[in-house]
Order: C-alpha cells, then structure tokens, then sequence
C-alpha cells in the first residue's frame, strides 16, 4: 500500500520497504506536515463550550511487541504467534484480541449513522500496525482507514502519537526518543496519509511513563515539540506542583503546563491533559469518566470560565473487562446523552485536542494553565538554584538524594508505582545501551554529512533493531523467553551494525 500525497511537492510513501515498515528517510517532509499551528478540531467540531457542563475524554491503547519467533525466526507480530501458539497460556484469545483492535472502526459509524455524538482517542504502537500487515489482516486495517481517512468520522476519533517500539522513556537512550516519535509519524503517514498525520497533535507514552531526571525531560519534550506534538497525557501521580505538593483536585480535570527545566538550565513547557488515578481498564470499560463527570462544572482559568474534562486511557484489549464489558457499557452512553436530548449540551464526550482547542479559543493561552512537573523534581531544585544550575551540580545533588532520602528515585513514574523499568534489567539495558551507542557512532556523522543517508537500506535495517530492542514488553513481562528474544534482537542488530 502506498499512502497518496496531498501535493506535488511531497513524496508517497509506501508502506513497506524492502520487507520493512518504512519508519526513517523522509524526516524534512514529515516534519513539514506534523509542523503546523492549525486548528484540527476547532473548525469542524459540533460542540460549543458555553453549551457544555462538563465532559469526558476517553482513549484506548493498543499495543502488540514484535519478537523474533516467526517459523524460520523471522520478525513477527506477538498476534501471529499466539494466533500460531493457541494452546499457551491465554493465547486462547488471539482472536478477540484482533477484534478488539479493529471494533471501533465499527462502533463510531454505527453510533454516528443513529444520530449519536461519539469521541475515542486511539493509540496504536508501530509494532502492532506493523504487525497486522504481516499477517495480512486488510480488514482490520481497512476498519482503521475508515476511523483514520473518512472525514465523515473525524469529528468524532483522534489519532495520538507514541513511541514506536513501545520504549519506555526515562530508560530509552535519549537521542533515540525523537527517532521512535518520527519512526512512528513516518509509519502513521505511509499507512493513513500526511493529511491524517496532520491531525495528531496529542502524545500518548507508552506506560503512561513520565521521566523525571531534568535531562531526559527536557531532551523529551523538546523532540515532542519539534515534532510537531501540541500536548501530553499524564498520570496524575507522576506530576507535582512546583512546590512539590501534590495537584489540588480541580486540577486534573483542566489543562496544565508541564515545566521541563534542565541542567543547563534551559526551559521548556508543553501542555498536558491528567489522567486521573485508578483501575485504568476498569474505568474505562465501564465508562466511568461519563459518571465521574455527571458530577463536575466550569473551572476558571486565566480569567475564563470553562468546562471541566475527565480523562482516561486504558489498554484497549487487555483483560476481560476490556474485551466483554467495554463493548457492553460504550455503546449504551452515546445513546443515553442523545435520548436525554443534549448530544452537544450538558455532560459530553470530548477528544483531547478538541477540548483544548475549544479553550484557546476562547482566548486562554497554554501560559495561563497551572505549572507543575515531573514528581520528585522539586527535590532537586530545593538543593539548587534553577538559575545556576550545571550538570555537575544537577548529578551532584542527585546522589545526594539518593543516599539521604530513601523516597527519592529519578526511574520517572508509569501506570503503577510498583514497578521499576531499569532496576533487576541490566541485562537488557546493557546490550540495548551498546547498540544505540553503535547504532549512532556509525551513522550520526553519515546522516550530519548526507541527510539522505536515513532512505539508506542499512540504516533502515539497524534503526528498526535499535528501536525493536527498547520495547518494554522485553522487561515488563520478566526474566526468560523475553529476555532471550531481547539478545537475539540485540545480536542481529549487532550482526547488521557490523
């Protein structure tokens, strides 16, 4: 398949290259689409804000690793082999796992055709959209296509950026963090289009994972930036005030400005939408933020008054609430707002950066929203003056924490506090820290002379092992089969480096 250009002056991509998904060579081109100030939503959404108490955001995350486990050991999606492998585990449910991915793309025209107001957001990892064009699933991504492409649907679906590879960031090496966003853009655009890429402008970490050493933030939201990216979901327990106290409570249902400052001290914001505390795919499958937000009005911020917004994502297919209740319990809701008579007054769903848009232009600017940053910061900047900070400074001040103040940690914060992505993995993190480094000694100063270099099938070859060996699913689901799949990736991106 070869996504169409929107004009002359841009290339089409084709989807595959060279039995790849075509994730690099075409950086100027996708960064002069995902680079515009535009307005998405603003211009052809239903809603106006004055006519709205409050409302719900609602995304799903979807997600499948690709691994080394093919017949011959050939790259494959973790679907197909569990599709191949039904008699493991809970494998057993390969196939509702790919109705799972493909079901939106038949709830929202139902629920659209019956005079219904729907909003999803969707995020799909370039591992799983990879791997259902291996398999051959044309009717899935066909369904997607129609949620992606249709204009008749877009008022109603926002796309969201991620990582590629499912990398978690405070452990991903960090000139590889813009690599995985612009893998992923260059991915969305051959299958979908640049227009459709036009429209992603919310960031949805795989996770939920949010880093907090002032460095790597810093380095994230700025690629997010120059990518083109307008704001960010967070976990709410993964953010503080500047301060260092925890959010008030009004405030996770508005926008805020997340502050990134670094060691050098430089500084840089974005927007950020909170995801609010609690069983995630439980909440979401029994669309609880229409409930939660039943209960909620107008804030005022920046001197306007506007209505406030819950917001959740959940893993789209994971769990048997997901796959049996979320079908139940969606529907149902579009259905009861339209009987009630206020599809677009009242209680209603919104997308992320339809809401936001909605705001601005009322004439609030992302200046006016609350400040906070990533948890545990203040710590470090309670020891420094931000205006005299230095990395020797910033290091310094950290392992003083970490030896004084047994709370204190800089592994960022995810989904749950209960788990770490970088303790009890060296053995992973080694070899995916050599490739990287490898990866970019033998084609940064290539790609600094000849920027053509990325179209180069090499590079093409050893980008997508480098990206491929930061999946989180490699530590995420233990020692053993994952680990060893991990070394195997490391060893054939190392064999292609060489």
């Amino acid at each position: 398949m070869i996504a169409t250009a929107p004009s002359l002056n841009l290339p089409a991509l084709e989807e595959i290259r060279g039995g790849l998904p075509n994730i690099c060579g075409w950086e100027a081109e996708i960064r002069s689409i995902a680079n515009h100030h535009e307005p998405v939503f603003w211009p052809r959404t239903n809603l106006c804000l004055e006519n709205i108490s409050a409302g719900f955001a609602c995304a799903l995350h979807m997600h499948q690793p690709t691994i080394p486990a093919g017949a011959n050991h050939e790259l494959i999606c973790n679907l197909q082999y569990m599709f191949e492998h039904a008699g493991e585990g809970d494998n057993h449910n390969a196939g509702v796992f790919a109705w799972c991915y493909s079901r939106m793309g038949d709830f929202i025209p139902e629920l659209v055709g019956n005079g219904c107001n729907p909003r999803i957001m969707l995020d799909y990892s370039g591992n799983l959209l990879w791997g259902l064009r291996q398999m051959g699933r044309e009717d899935i991504l066909n369904n997607l296509k129609r949620l992606a492409c249709d204009p008749h649907y877009q008022p109603y679906v926002e796309w969201l950026g991620t990582m590629w590879s499912h990398a978690v960031v405070p452990s991903t090496p960090i000139p590889d963090i813009k690599l995985h966003i612009q893998a992923w853009q260059h991915h969305f655009a051959a299958i979908f289009g640049y227009e459709a890429l036009s429209r992603v402008k919310g960031f949805s970490p795989p996770e939920m994972h949010l880093p907090n050493h002032p460095d790597t933030l810093y380095e994230y939201i700025k690629a997010l930036k120059e990518c083109g990216y307008r704001w960010l979901l967070v976990q709410e327990h993964s953010v503080e005030r500047l301060d260092g106290s925890g959010l008030w409570h009004d405030q996770r249902y508005v926008p805020n400005r997340l502050v990134a400052r670094n060691s050098r001290g430089e500084v840089i914001h974005i927007t950020v939408l909170i995801k609010t505390q609690g069983s995630d795919t439980k909440l979401v499958a029994q669309m609880q933020p229409y409930h939660e937000a039943k209960g909620r009005g107008s804030q005022m911020v920046g001197g306007k008054t506007f209505p406030s917004c819950v917001t959740q994502i959940a893993d789209g297919e994971n769990g048997g609430v997901m796959m049996n209740e979320f079908p139940r319990d969606f529907q149902p809701v579009w259905y009861e707002i339209k009987e009630n008579g206020r599809s677009t007054t009242g209680v209603v769903g919104l997308n992320g950066t339809e809401y936001i848009e909605l705001i601005e232009a009322t004439g609030v600017s992302p200046d006016d929203y609350p400040e906070i940053q990533a948890v545990q910061q203040h710590k470090i900047w309670q020891k420094i003056d931000p205006s005299q900070a230095s990395p020797e400074a910033v290091e310094g001040a950290i392992a003083e924490l970490k030896e004084t103040d047994h709370q204190f940690h800089m592994d960022g914060a995810s989904w749950t506090n209960d788990l770490s992505w970088v303790r009890g993995y060296e053995n992973v993190l080694g070899p995916m820290n050599q490739l990287s480094a490898a990866f970019h000694q033998k084609f940064d100063p290539l790609v600094q002379q000849d920027p053509s270099v990325t179209q180069r099938e090499d590079y093409q070859q050893a980008l997508l092992y480098n990206l491929l060996l930061q999946t989180s699913c490699f530590r995420y689901w233990g020692q053993g089969a994952w680990t060893d799949y991990a070394r195997e990736i490391y060893r054939r991106g190392e064999a292609v480096l060489r």
